[in-house]
């Protein structure tokens, strides 16, 4: 995989949001019913569907925000996509970080530009896009991933939005709790960030490379995985007391004076779960509403491990998507989303190529 780059200093991705629209950019297409579709835009290509044909070549040239028909007059409004989006409509292997979430991490953990971040777990890079946004290109974003061709997926989909590689990123493939680190912040790293099955397995790596006063934002997606990270936070010593929280949230119905909630929503899609690091050799205080908290008991054991615990509290069960009940994402559908990702990077690379000649 590729690693931190160098490349000329101008805003990153600045050719995805001005000027007329051009091949290789992607491209958002709304019917009369909201009904979205993304397609990039190639010389010569047509956007097939049953309500017609629309030629490429009706957009490519003109400004966004155009409204245009196809072959058989169905008519489309015409717009970049946005980072939202472009996040739930980029080729994946791993489920992504919904926007929601992304946007309580970014400002939960108070990612500011030039802040150095860890993160592990990158998937399919939807939550990295919105961590290099934040960061900048004075900043630095290390990522590590398991699995190599989701590492590869993620490094496309940063690309093609970007429309290059961001300067201040590198993707490393291994687990961030046992892996060297090779991070080039002196006094540490300002913020982690972790989207993975067991987070408290980084315990010791978070603690020994987050400065002073620096901010851990975990997502997780269970109450189980919420609370036995929770416990082993408490039980560390060296960080406060962690804070949990989920958002959801609900679109409305707009129409004259019919002004209601929708019918359906975003509900759960995942908990996160933040804490901040004290000074070395420092211990949390000791907070009034914890006075009732005791060791966990062999139910929170078995809640917490399945079935492993039922007949010997000395064994762990493992945490993986299986016991999760989470999407497992084969190799060939990996694979695949790779070889798509990495099409509509090379596309986005080629437009910011033409517009530095």
């Amino acid at each position: 995989m590729r690693g931190g780059h160098s490349v000329v200093a101008r805003p990153v991705g600045k050719h995805m949001r001005t000027g007329a629209l051009q091949a290789g950019q992607r491209v958002q297409l709304t019917d009369y019913k909201g009904r979205k579709s993304t397609i990039t835009l190639t010389e010569g290509g047509e956007w097939h569907t049953h309500q017609g044909v629309l030629h490429h070549g009706l957009l490519i040239g003109q400004s966004e925000g155009i409204v245009v028909e196809n072959s058989a007059g169905y008519r489309y409004q015409v717009l970049r996509p946005l980072l939202n989006d472009y996040v739930l409509s980029m080729p994946r292997g791993a489920t992504v970080v919904y926007p929601k979430d992304s946007a309580q991490m970014v400002q939960v953990a108070d990612i500011f530009p030039g802040a150095h971040v860890l993160e592990a777990g990158v998937g399919s890079g939807a939550l990295s896009i919105s961590l290099l946004r934040a960061v900048g290109e004075s900043g630095t974003l290390n990522s590590y991933e398991l699995r190599e061709e989701f590492a590869e997926i993620a490094q496309s989909n940063v690309e093609a939005f970007f429309g290059e590689p961001h300067p201040g990123w590198q993707i490393l493939i291994g687990d961030a709790a046992d892996k060297p680190l090779d991070i080039e912040a002196p006094g540490g790293v300002d913020r982690v960030v972790l989207d993975m099955l067991a987070p408290w397995e980084c315990l010791n790596t978070v603690r020994t490379v987050l400065a002073p006063g620096g901010v851990w934002v975990s997502y997780v997606a269970t109450v189980t995985q919420l609370s036995r990270l929770t416990e082993a936070i408490r039980g560390s010593g060296g960080f406060t007391e962690p804070e949990a929280h989920e958002t959801m949230m609900r679109t409305w119905h707009l129409d004259g004076l019919a002004v209601r909630p929708d019918h359906r929503m975003v509900a759960h899609t995942g908990f996160l779960l933040s804490a901040r690091r004290l000074a070395e050799g420092q211990l949390p205080l000791a907070l009034k509403k914890r006075e009732k908290v005791s060791e966990p008991s062999a139910e929170d054991k078995r809640a917490w491990a399945g079935t492993a615990w039922e007949n010997d509290d000395d064994v762990e069960a493992t945490w993986d998507q299986e016991s999760l009940k989470t999407r497992v994402v084969s190799k060939k559908k990996a694979r695949k989303a790779a070889a798509n990702a990495v099409r509509h990077a090379e596309a986005a690379k080629e437009v910011s190529t033409d517009e530095s000649d």
